[in-house]
């Protein structure tokens, strides 16, 4: 059987128009275990692709027909072959530069970091910051890192490292100093430089406004501008730095598609980022699709407001496009910025800080609402969580009801009552299978302690919030963890509970698949144009080392994607 694009577009036409001789694919994948993510035709060994789009999707021999002198054929090999993996949360542009500082993650034990950091060191003598990524918070065991520890280490160089969260950072006296931290500042709602007793910054600073001025020294502002302020660069960057930028951004881009990712959907964003990828399109084509959106503060006005439906109206393309408004509206467990609605198991005093109150984010959500944007909003705590359904709820009365999908966030932790308003609402559970601390990329603790027995249950809720209907799309957060699909869906297969009886979260392949293809369509309004292999839907394609329904969930990291296709355009090849 075959299903032609030639068929598609006949459907209601004259038959004569049949009889007419059909152009020959501009590309094929034949020999491939083609798993579709159309329940219509689910299974096939080959697609034509043409202009862009899939033409054909079918057996071998039925699509070699469509084969002509200038086909490029590629052969499967016998490996998977699937819809390309839509990233539905990632951080394009730091997540980049990110690429050339120290990998901490793994790293554990004093001896073990001093190794790593100063062997570092010692290849930019002349830097005037370094930077590492990725550590642990319990990267020493039971003792928090401080300044001390780091001075012992690298004493006369400025340096720091994030959480893999990217929500702590830790520096060193040398860093605190050179940015002005080390005998604190006055910080906004959810930030915190940690004091010690001799009145002296502790090294530890907990989310942006913390440790923005020491990132600072490391020349990167422009690189998390998406993030910290939503804003433009100021001064305005020369020639040469924006050539440096749009190279940052390929570097990025090139990372995606090596993962064998098409689209992205970014979750912080400024008109700059959207300049540098135009800019890149207009020289040489987007690897990716990418979707990035305006950040909103909690420091702005609704005003600002007109610069998001600005940058929707200005950029719509199949290849770059915006129309989401990102939020943040808590922080992350690991340093009691979460926001939840029973006090942490481990500091039964504290409930977190919201960086919006539940009524200022009401309007907020009714405004961007109103003008037909998308939302987006980090959640992490069940008390926040509970906020933002409240802000959509609000919405939907003020507005009136309309096919908004708005989004939350991670979703770490959540109440038994807000899991079915998911379905009610129409909100989307943007959600990341390895975050959850004890699986594949975070230890259990400090996290599960905090969280607490009675909250493990409704902690990283994937399948609950599935089987109560809810629209779940999956995406790995990069760079906070690795950018692999295939990772992610190792992940989600292979989750397990933190204590008997508690509920099973994990997914099948399939869901997993879904979630990386069809649910990341659906969360950009686009599922009748990607995320499945079918005639008339655009040619983004990944190849897949092996088949991948014949590999052990505990072994899928071992399967590659091999050719990445995004427009009918090979972007990657192994």
């Amino acid at each position: 059987m075959v299903l032609s694009w030639r068929k598609f577009e006949a459907a209601g036409k004259p038959e004569a128009l049949l009889s007419e001789p059909v152009r020959s694919a501009d590309l094929i994948v034949t020999n491939g275990r083609v798993l579709t993510m159309d329940e219509a035709a689910p299974r096939a060994e080959a697609v034509a692709v043409r202009d862009g789009r899939i033409v054909a999707v079918g057996e071998n021999a039925a699509i070699a027909a469509l084969s002509g002198p200038g086909t490029k054929v590629i052969d499967a090999a016998g490996g998977t072959v699937l819809p390309g993996f839509i990233e539905a949360h990632m951080h394009l542009f730091s997540g980049a530069a990110e690429l050339a500082h120290l990998q901490l993650a793994g790293v554990h034990g004093f001896d073990a970091l001093r190794d790593a950091i100063r062997a570092y060191a010692a290849e930019r003598p002349d830097a005037k910051m370094l930077v590492g990524q990725g550590v642990d918070y319990t990267v020493l065991g039971d003792e928090r890192v401080t300044r001390k520890h780091l001075d012992a280490i690298l004493p006369d160089q400025p340096f720091c490292m994030a959480a893999p969260d990217h929500h702590t950072m830790w520096a060193n006296t040398k860093a605190l100093e050179a940015a002005g931290v080390l005998n604190g500042c006055v910080l906004g709602p959810g930030n915190e430089i940690v004091m010690g007793e001799d009145g002296l910054a502790t090294g530890e600073l907990r989310e942006g406004e913390a440790f923005g001025p020491v990132l600072a020294l490391a020349g990167e502002e422009r690189v998390r501008l998406g993030l910290s302020t939503g804003g433009e660069p100021d001064p305005t960057p020369s020639a040469a730095e924006r050539a440096a930028d749009r190279d940052i951004m390929r570097r990025g881009l090139a990372w995606c598609a090596r993962h064998g990712i098409t689209s992205i959907q970014n979750m912080d964003g400024n008109l700059y980022q959207l300049e540098l990828l135009a800019e890149i399109d207009a020289e040489e084509g987007l690897p990716c699709r990418v979707r990035i959106p305006f950040h909103f503060k909690n420091f702005m006005d609704l005003a600002v407001l007109d610069k998001a439906s600005r940058m929707a109206e200005r950029y719509r393309s199949e290849r770059l496009a915006s129309g989401t408004v990102k939020v943040f509206f808590d922080g992350v467990l690991d340093s009691w910025t979460a926001v939840m609605l029973e006090p942490y198991a481990d500091r039964p005093d504290w409930l977190g800080e919201p960086l919006f109150s539940p009524e200022c984010f009401k309007e907020l959500a009714i405004e961007i609402d109103r003008r037909g944007l998308q939302i987006a909003v980090h959640s992490i705590g069940d008390g926040s969580v509970r906020a933002v359904l409240d802000g959509y709820e609000a919405a939907q009365k003020a507005n009136g009801k309309r096919d908004s999908r708005h989004r939350v966030e991670h979703i770490e932790v959540i109440s038994a009552a807000d899991v079915p308003r998911f379905k009610e609402l129409g909100a989307i559970a943007s959600m990341q299978p390895t975050h959850p601390p004890g699986g594949t990329d975070f230890p259990a603790e400090p996290t599960v302690s905090r969280i607490g027995r009675a909250r493990w249950p409704l902690s990283y809720a994937w399948r609950m919030l599935k089987d109560a209907g809810a629209h779940v799309v999956f995406a790995s957060d990069w760079p906070v963890a690795p950018i692999d699909p295939i990772h992610s869906i190792r992940a989600a297969m292979t989750r397990k509970p933190w204590a008997k009886g508690d509920p099973d979260q994990s997914f099948s392949l399939h869901e997993a698949l879904a979630a990386y293809t069809v649910e990341g369509a659906y969360a950009e309004f686009a599922e009748n144009e990607k995320g499945r292999l079918k005639p008339g839907f655009m040619a983004d394609l990944v190849v897949l080392s092996r088949d991948i329904e014949a590999v052990a969930p505990d072994a899928l990291d071992a399967v590659r994607p091999v050719t990445t296709i995004c427009g009918g355009e090979v972007t990657h090849r192994a």
